[in-house]
């Protein structure tokens, strides 16, 4: 994952490195996603979320398309 401060940014930096531009999403969507990730992760009876739950999970943050698909 690389941080960047603009859309723009990203693709003057993809243009520059050959690299292709894969996802991009906010800093705000990363930290609703890391709150609804990780809120549970000490919990004495966490498990391994199913593929429906992460998907889910990404989707409340606002995370869709083909690149957040796990069973692409």
């Amino acid at each position: 994952m690389r941080l960047f401060r603009s859309e723009e940014h990203v693709q003057a930096w993809s243009a520059a490195t050959s690299i292709p531009t894969g996802a991009v999403f906010s800093l705000e969507a990363l930290w609703t996603l890391a709150q609804l990730w990780f809120h549970d992760r000490l919990a004495l009876d966490w498990r391994r979320r199913t593929m429906d739950e992460a998907h889910a999970l990404f989707a409340r943050a606002g995370l869709t398309g083909a690149f957040w698909r796990l069973d692409a």
